[in-house]
């Protein structure tokens, strides 16, 4: 059975891509393995890999304070990334290195099953909702294989795009409230008089 430890050693040793050849540090992620929330960026910055760890740069200080708006603290959540190195010069990845990682990203989420998956920019996002606009669907659920899934910008789009800023902001604040009335839409299809047709039900 895995466990996390095991998958971020994996990860630690992972050659499947080149992304591996300049990398200092790998980033498998972190956070309590039972974490009802996890948070899937894009893939680390400069300092993700000097220290290892997802999320410590200024969008890391960001995403700390969107989850403080949240009422939650980054103890409380699991955060991840769709690939676990460094792209050099922190371009976009690329498919083939998100198919790489795709292995241990998919493995995380079985081992911690969360209740709700919050995606952080837009490739995170494309994991879930393929063909789907950030601009059009940040802030809103969807539940998906039985979980409740959830699009937003990333941190970084308010350090690149200041205009952004308050949009990012309110949809945390109304984190909670976003979770909760998705809560309330699938028990209302799991009653036997209203049965969900699909697995899917979008809350957009």
């Amino acid at each position: 059975m895995d466990d996390l430890k095991q998958i971020a050693a994996e990860i630690r040793a992972c050659t499947l891509c080149p992304l591996h050849v300049g990398r200092k540090n790998a980033v498998p992620g972190e956070g309590p393995a039972n974490a009802e929330i996890m948070l899937i960026g894009e893939g680390p910055g400069f300092h993700e890999d000097q220290q290892g760890r997802p999320f410590v740069g200024p969008s890391g200080q960001f995403l700390n304070e969107l989850l403080a708006l949240a009422g939650y603290r980054r103890e409380e959540v699991f955060i991840a990334n769709v690939v676990k190195c460094r792209p050099p010069g922190n371009r976009d990845p690329l498919p083939e290195e998100i198919e790489a990682c795709s292995r241990y990203l998919d493995r995380q989420i079985a081992v911690i099953n969360p209740k709700v998956i919050i995606t952080l920019g837009r490739y995170s996002m494309a994991k879930f909702f393929p063909n789907a606009k950030i601009s059009a669907i940040h802030g809103k659920a969807r539940r998906v294989n039985g979980r409740i899934v959830i699009a937003m910008y990333h941190p970084a789009a308010a350090l690149h795009q200041p205009a952004l800023r308050e949009a990012i902001e309110e949809d945390f604040r109304r984190l909670r409230e976003i979770i909760r009335a998705a809560e309330q839409q699938a028990e209302e299809t799991q009653k036997p008089e209203r049965q969900a047709p699909s697995e899917q039900l979008s809350l957009f």
